[in-house]
């Protein structure tokens, strides 16, 4: 049966498990012109090779300005002040922009300094274990775990202090999801976002006044300084706080529904924990929080991967596409803990590489880790096709993850 052009991406079923239809369109050609649920037509890359070459492709950039009236009409949709003002961070830039920028962020995230950190984030994921209520043999996840540590994580990464992490809402993060100007909802939408950028606001002059020796701190310096513009500085902020945690909370949520769907490599997990580094590697590569791309655009016509693509439309990378081509991984629909084939691409590949990819890999170590052996017996207490899948166009988690598991729950740590 042929694919309809464009392929739809979007729907419970598709967002349930998008991989038999990646596979369809893997074996028809690296390139698809997809529709997303706005409206917004794009340029779907789904094979490994062709994601990786996508990926590093110099005639591709991330800035907005790059996009057609056609993609901007349905796709650019984030109103004003806030699309100029929060729309200007290192996912949108391109180079020399770019990696100026990105050198302000990337001590924050060196692989050295957020080990050294590991400890810290061991007694934060044991204390929101601690928290569960006393005898409890069930829990959601989400709410109790996955939604809460990556934050309590980032706040103390970047340097957000006690009195304004307290202050964050988590429904902030729901701005990044496009809500058209006719959506009932588009309302509500706009009014997070005015929350959020007057949060922003109290963050940058709160460290302005305070500045210590923290991420964010060293950001509104660089203002001052004249080394970003008052947009700049508030984007990455915006970044920071949307981009920093939610991905983790959905891999967390992607890894243990993985797990529970093959209980023997959990068991084997839980009895060999030194596994858990490459477990992690292979978690993310089965599943990875991050099922697309944001855009990229042409600035002329031109064939990518033997298509004819216009200048100014959308190009989007399926990272869980690429990472379950069988050309590249064999046998790559199951959890193989021995798996050896190199690396996938869920923290991208290029100049755009994710800069806190060494501190999520710690977070889900950390945090796989600590469920797995305190909470023993670890098990759905839903059935699997009850799980609700997050309707995000680009990440992939579920917003609640019920389970059950033998009680008691393991003895709290001494010391």
């Amino acid at each position: 049966m042929p694919l309809p052009d464009p392929v739809p991406l979007y729907g419970p079923e598709y967002k349930r498990d998008p991989y038999p239809l990646y596979a369809r369109m893997r074996d028809a050609g690296p390139v698809h012109r997809v529709l997303f649920p706005s409206g917004v037509t794009a340029w779907l890359v789904t094979g490994h090779a062709a994601a990786q070459r996508t990926l590093a492709d110099p005639r591709l950039g991330k800035n907005h300005a790059l996009g057609n009236d056609r993609w901007r009409e349905r796709a650019s949709i984030m109103p004003e002040p806030q699309h100029s003002q929060l729309q200007v961070h290192l996912l949108h830039q391109d180079a020399p922009k770019h990696t100026a920028m990105r050198r302000l962020v990337t001590d924050a995230f060196a692989p050295r300094r957020v080990e050294e950190l590991r400890p810290r984030f061991q007694r934060m994921a044991d204390a929101l274990v601690d928290a569960m209520p006393a005898g409890a043999d069930s829990a959601d996840l989400v709410r109790c775990f996955a939604a809460r540590f990556p934050f309590q994580v980032l706040a103390e990464v970047i340097g957000l202090p006690p009195h304004l992490a307290a202050r964050f809402r988590r429904e902030w993060g729901k701005v990044v999801a496009p809500v058209g100007p006719t959506d009932p909802g588009r309302p509500a939408y706009e009014a997070l976002l005015r929350e959020l950028q007057e949060y922003i606001a109290e963050v940058v002059a709160d460290r302005r006044e305070h500045p210590g020796d923290g991420l964010l701190g060293r950001l509104v310096a660089a203002r001052d300084e004249g080394e970003l513009t008052p947009e700049e500085l508030d984007s990455m902020i915006f970044q920071l706080l949307v981009a920093g945690q939610e991905p983790v909370t959905n891999q967390i949520t992607t890894a243990l529904v993985a797990l529970t769907r093959h209980p023997r490599a959990l068991e084997r997990l839980r009895a060999e924990p030194e596994l858990m580094p490459a477990a992690v590697e292979e978690l993310m590569r089965l599943d990875s929080a991050f099922e697309l791309t944001t855009w990229r655009f042409l600035a002329e016509d031109a064939d990518l991967h033997g298509v004819r693509v216009p200048a100014g439309d959308s190009v989007i990378v399926s990272l869980c596409a690429a990472n379950r081509d069988p050309e590249r991984f064999p046998d790559p629909d199951t959890l193989d803990l021995d798996r050896s084939q190199g690396p996938h691409l869920a923290f991208g590949h290029g100049v755009h590489f994710c800069p806190g990819a060494a501190l999520a890999r710690i977070e889900l170590q950390v945090a796989l880790g600590t469920l797995i052996g305190r909470l023993p017996g670890l098990r759905l207490a839903v059935p699997d096709e009850d799980l609700p899948w997050i309707p995000a166009v680009l990440g992939r988690g579920v917003a609640e993850l019920p389970v059950a598991f033998d009680p008691p729950v393991c003895p709290r740590p001494r010391g």
